[in-house]
């Protein structure tokens, strides 16, 4: 028994080093990064709570500085709101049990922004559409992460479409992220899916979580930030298959 939870606490440290180094490196990543690897061993719905904490502190520190809080704020309420309000509907799903399709969405969510990522594809601008658009990114964005603990997809796409320099940009996530986890964590802890020592085991990963988003902050001008994503999204597609694979099978 302590041995086994030794190897979860080895393996909650290594998965948020990793997680927050990709994060510091490329501005995003960590509960993409955490969940997916995490599921592999402990399970979708443990993965997800484990996620929480390290994703919610490293996500407040992006969103709050930059100085353009206020702005943001402003801009991004319509994708927020309705964000909050899908993530709690779909998480009722939750409480039925670990059923593998939701495993099978974890792998379509993942291998689908990948490799829409890799191809290529983006997200025109949405101009005047956007006072419409906004709502509706939110609202699947929240409906697909509550199910999977994964909100990257459509809002960095979108966020990213909407013109905004690349500070805004980095701190626009870092608020959706936050405003997502906090939803995903309220709404586990009301349908009583969070429980103390998944939330003991979530505070293990906080401080490898930081380290690895400085440590990925110091060597962002000297890596290749192309290469670097191209590999990282190679490895995001082959575990998106995966988990659509196991799930299936299961």
């Amino acid at each position: 028994m302590v041995t086994d939870q030794l190897d979860t606490i080895i393996l909650v440290v290594m998965v948020f080093l990793l997680a927050g180094f990709i994060k510091g490196v490329i501005g995003f990543g960590l509960p993409t990064i955490s969940v997916s690897l995490l599921t592999v061993v402990l399970g979708l719905e443990a993965a997800m709570v484990i996620m929480l904490l390290p994703s919610l502190l490293t996500n407040v520190w992006q969103g709050a500085i930059g100085g353009h809080l206020r702005y943001l704020a402003r801009r991004l309420w319509p994708i927020l709101i309705p964000g909050v309000i899908f993530t709690w509907i779909t998480s009722t799903a939750l409480t039925i049990g670990p059923l593998p399709i939701f495993v099978v969405l974890l792998g379509v969510a993942i291998f689908t922004y990948s490799g829409s990522s890799l191809v290529g594809l983006q997200v025109p601008n949405p101009g005047q559409r956007e006072r419409w658009l906004s709502p509706l990114i939110g609202s699947v964005s929240g409906a697909i992460g509550g199910v999977t603990g994964i909100f990257v997809m459509p809002a960095v796409d979108y966020l990213r479409a909407l013109g905004l320099s690349r500070d805004q940009l980095i701190q626009s996530m870092g608020i959706w992220f936050t405003v997502a986890t906090l939803s995903l964590g309220s709404a586990l802890g009301h349908h009583g899916l969070l429980t103390g020592s998944l939330g003991l085991i979530s505070g293990v990963g906080i401080v490898p979580a930081f380290v690895g988003m400085m440590i990925g902050q110091r060597l962002r001008t000297r890596l290749s930030p192309e290469v670097f994503r191209v590999v990282l999204l190679s490895g995001l597609c082959v575990l998106g298959v995966y988990f659509v694979v196991t799930g299936l099978i299961a």
